[in-house]
């Protein structure tokens, strides 16, 4: 199990400036719902925004700590 407040210091390590939301979707912690706002998307495809952000959770996706991911990408307004 992978507590919100760990994956969102994961991703803004890699993205500093992201506004991360994190929602457990069954309140075990490896279904997760996440929400990434940066300006390093900018310019970038949804494809490779993603993979900005898998990258940031490589070890939690590899060792299965988080087990599925929705995630939501966008630059700020």
């Amino acid at each position: 199990m992978v507590q919100s407040d760990e994956v969102g210091a994961a991703i803004r390590l890699a993205l500093p400036d992201a506004q991360v939301t994190v929602e457990d979707l069954t309140g075990g912690g490896d279904h997760l719902q996440v929400s990434v706002i940066s300006n390093a998307f900018a310019g970038l495809s949804r494809i490779r925004q993603h993979q900005l952000v898998y990258g940031a959770l490589k070890d939690q996706l590899a060792s299965e700590v988080i087990h599925a991911l929705a995630l939501s990408t966008s630059t700020p307004n």
